[in-house]
């Protein structure tokens, strides 16, 4: 996954985010969900369990109390023991439930029963309990059930958390022989650690599944995006072959969604082509209305150069303003031909060929002061603009420069530190350079700071009108190398 599709505002960023926090919610809450009606059918389980073993308590009970009608439900003896509350040894050996768990010592298997009449509360208990005895479930935090049966935790010998059922019955009573009824209460208990392994195995299991299915979620989700925005991929690269100068247009097929988009596109490309064409048509039109005129009229003002008096002054005058007339229209018609060409997508020309031909042009032009020009340019730099325009904001740059240089220029062409996406070009030389108030003056319009140099002054100001339509800047400063340094920022095309 590269770095621009993974900061927060892509949309595959988006998508992939959206679902990992979907999953981080919605899992842990099935997790939870599923673990806690697992606890309630375990206990449930664990309930009807019990109630079987309390039945079975309950009939043997009964049963040894009409057998034995020396002691009342499990032969208690109210004089044995401390209390009066120890069972004798016979009525423990009598109540057999079939779970060899009950007579282990504080195995966690326990049962009760417990007589509520008379002054001294009995009891009968598992051999599992020793010289232990169970609390009755409370009232207000026990489950009632419709048919007497209570169940809930309560704690056990040692601190044990114990599940319990508890009944109460009615046992005995005979109105013919004078026999009264008691209340007896039972109780069953299992340790709630067996229930509670029952439930931490479910639980690691299904963590386990839960994580998992979340991790396949992430990967078909990584993939579903992947392969859903990949159309939208392939219209990036081929956006940057339209802006490197490729291709013209948007080619291939895509999904029904994007079509619209394609179209859009390739009908905005060609309008602009048009814009750009018939623009170009305008600018030329209108120099060649301007330029017959302007020549006429300085052909006539030559010719009147020639009289004497009054007509040889006015003849100069006219001469120089027409001058001027014609410097200015030639600014202004390369300025809008300028802003024609920028507005084209799809420029894209290559900066070592151009500064090349432009430094063996200066050093033939400028061939009597014998300057050495040093040039310092990848071959993969390449301008998103005319080469027409490169030539001129460039020309103009190495121009000035050879004209000011006492012996050496050096021109160095790489990617801006500051902004990625331009290129940075510097022209520095060795001549006398410009004080801060003449480098602001040198980049106004007309502006020429030594009037026996030929030139109109607009060679500067063209520079900085066009690095200026093309999003860039240009500045002037002082060079390493003692005279003047021009620093020029222009958009960089990808290769």
């Amino acid at each position: 996954m590269d770095f621009e599709t993974s900061r927060p505002n892509s949309i595959r960023f988006r998508l992939l985010a959206s679902t990992a926090l979907l999953v981080a919610i919605i899992l842990p809450i099935t997790a939870f969900a599923l673990t806690s009606y697992y606890r309630i059918a375990v206990e449930q389980t664990f309930d009807q369990r019990l109630k079987v073993h309390l039945d079975n308590l309950i009939a043997l009970s009964l049963r040894q109390t009409r057998d034995d009608r020396g002691g009342e439900a499990g032969a208690v003896d109210n004089t044995d023991g401390p209390g009066g509350e120890r069972p004798q040894e016979h009525g423990r050996a009598a109540i057999e439930l079939g779970e060899p768990l009950f007579k282990r010592p504080f195995s966690g298997w326990y049962w009760q029963i417990r007589a509520l009449d008379g002054a001294q509360k009995s009891f009968a208990i598992s051999d599992s309990l020793l010289d232990q005895r169970l609390n009755p479930l409370p009232d207000d935090k026990s489950s009632p059930v419709g048919d007497g049966l209570k169940k809930g935790y309560i704690e056990g010998p040692e601190g044990q958390l114990l599940r319990a059922v508890e009944r109460v019955i009615i046992a005995g009573g005979d109105e013919a022989s004078g026999e009264k009824s008691q209340h007896l209460d039972y109780i069953i208990a299992i340790s709630a650690s067996q229930l509670d392994g029952q439930v931490a195995q479910f639980r690691n299991m299904l963590l386990l599944a839960l994580g998992l299915l979340g991790a396949g979620l992430m990967g078909a989700g990584f993939v579903q995006v992947r392969y859903g925005l990949a159309p939208l991929f392939v219209i990036s690269r081929k956006l940057n072959d339209i802006r490197a100068g490729k291709t013209d247009r948007l080619s291939g097929r895509f999904p029904a969604e994007i079509e619209p988009l394609q179209t859009a596109l390739n009908a905005l490309i060609r309008s602009n082509k048009d814009v750009v064409e018939r623009a170009r048509t305008h600018v030329g039109n209108l120099a060649h209305a301007l330029k017959t005129p302007l020549s006429v009229i300085s052909n006539e003002t030559d010719q009147l150069q020639q009289e004497e008096g009054a007509t040889r002054y006015f003849a100069t005058k006219i001469g120089k303003q027409t001058q001027i007339m014609n410097d200015q229209v030639r600014h202004h018609l390369d300025r809008a031909r300028m802003a024609a060409q920028v507005g084209i997508i799809g420029n894209a020309t290559e900066i070592k060929p151009v500064m090349k031909s432009l430094s063996r042009t200066l050093q033939k032009i400028y061939r009597e002061k014998n300057i050495e020009i040093s040039c310092d340019c990848s071959d993969q730099l390449l301008f998103r603009g005319e080469r027409q325009d490169l030539e001129e904001m460039l020309g103009n740059l190495l121009d000035n420069a050879f004209k000011w240089a006492n012996s050496s220029v050096s021109l160095t062409i790489s990617k801006s530190t500051e902004k990625p996406d331009f290129l940075l070009l510097g022209v520095d030389d060795d001549g006398p350079g410009l004080s801060a108030s003449k480098r602001t003056r040198a980049m106004q319009r007309g502006q020429r700071l030594d009037e026996n140099l030929p030139g109109s002054g607009l060679g500067l100001s063209i520079v900085a009108d066009l690095a200026h339509l093309y999003g860039g800047s240009f500045r002037l400063e002082s060079s390493k190398q003692g005279g003047l340094r021009a620093e020029l920022l222009l958009p960089l095309a990808t290769s």
